[in-house]
């Protein structure tokens, strides 16, 4: 009679390939404690790295802690919280944050769909293309303001040289990181230009889920183009449209590192996005306590935003 093959747990497979010693002290453990074993150092390092920084941060945004100044530290209560309400110059930078995110999603989103809905009919050479058209996003963001802050140079830039050549302008007429009405609308060039591709990656994959056998009945129906597009393609593509705004949306109410590197917040206050206020209350005014609360305050906002949102989109998913 042939033997019955018999199913070895978690526990006894480690045993089995584990020296005496350590064998003996794994043994009578369930698959469950095992288990535990593998997964517990990485909780241990999730709460080291996120969790506890956000208590500590919670924690500071109700006293009056400063990072260069030694001394007891004060409770102050909700103080923090209502300077910061409060502050004409809060508002600001949350209103050019808003014009920023607000901007860059809407014109990444309907160049991100049209280029993929133009890659998506695989013309000859669309490969070859889709690779050019992700190389920006492949770059640092350091290396993208770099290169952008010496392409909108008004002497030897070659951006004021092409609107020159398209407009008959003066070249040396106008600066776009240095005028109050083109600095805001210089970083949202520039983000567009980077995170489209990654804008048109995620409504690829939207536009490659949708089986073929639905546009297959909609032809047999003699639907036109435009009314399969409105009536297919477009419903279809949607959660993952909104999935690539979510994303966006985060990314871009929390920039620091390109605005920094453009303009540094100016000309004036123009371009000073929250993040950069944060920076500059935390590491140049050395308001501890205070730049905590902002921080809890600009974490509660997207938390809260992109529950709102993701509510929203299962909703979609469920049509």
């Amino acid at each position: 009679m042939s033997e019955q093959p018999t199913t070895m747990s978690m526990a006894d497979k480690i045993i089995t390939a584990t020296p005496t010693p350590v064998a003996a002290r794994i043994r009578g453990l369930s698959d469950k404690g095992i288990a535990w074993i593998f997964v517990g150092p990485t909780i241990v390092l999730l709460l080291a790295i996120n969790i506890f920084p956000l208590i500590w941060t919670i924690y500071l945004s109700f006293t009056n802690y400063a990072a260069n100044r030694s001394g007891p530290v004060k409770g102050v209560g909700i103080r923090n919280y209502e300077r910061i309400l409060n502050d004409a110059d809060i508002w600001t930078a949350m209103q050019a944050t808003a014009h920023f995110v607000i901007w860059t999603i809407a014109i990444e989103t309907v160049l991100g769909f049209a280029l993929a809905y133009l890659i998506d009919k695989k013309f000859k050479g669309h490969g070859f293309w889709t690779t050019i058209l992700l190389l920006p996003m492949m770059l640092s963001p350091a290396v993208v303001g770099n290169f952008w802050k010496f392409l909108y140079e008004p002497q030897i830039g070659l951006f004021n040289y092409a609107i020159s050549f398209l407009t008959g302008m003066d070249r040396t007429s106008f600066q776009m990181l240095g005028e109050v009405s083109l600095a805001p609308w210089s970083i949202v060039i520039v983000d567009v230009w980077m995170w489209t591709p990654y804008v048109m990656l995620i409504c690829l994959a939207g536009l490659r889920s949708i089986p073929d056998y639905i546009y297959e009945a909609a032809e047999v129906d003699r639907a036109s183009p435009w009314r399969q597009f409105v009536s297919i393609t477009l419903p279809m593509s949607m959660p993952f449209i909104m999935l690539a705004v979510l994303f966006r949306g985060i990314e871009n109410f929390k920039m620091f590192d390109l605005i920094n590197l453009l303009t540094s917040g100016g000309p004036g206050s123009t371009t000073e996005v929250a993040s950069i206020t944060l920076k500059r209350a935390a590491f140049e005014s050395w308001r501890t306590g205070y730049s905590s609360a902002f921080a809890i305050i600009l974490f509660v906002t997207v938390f809260g935003l992109a529950n709102i949102y993701v509510k929203a989109l299962n909703k979609v998913k469920q049509r």
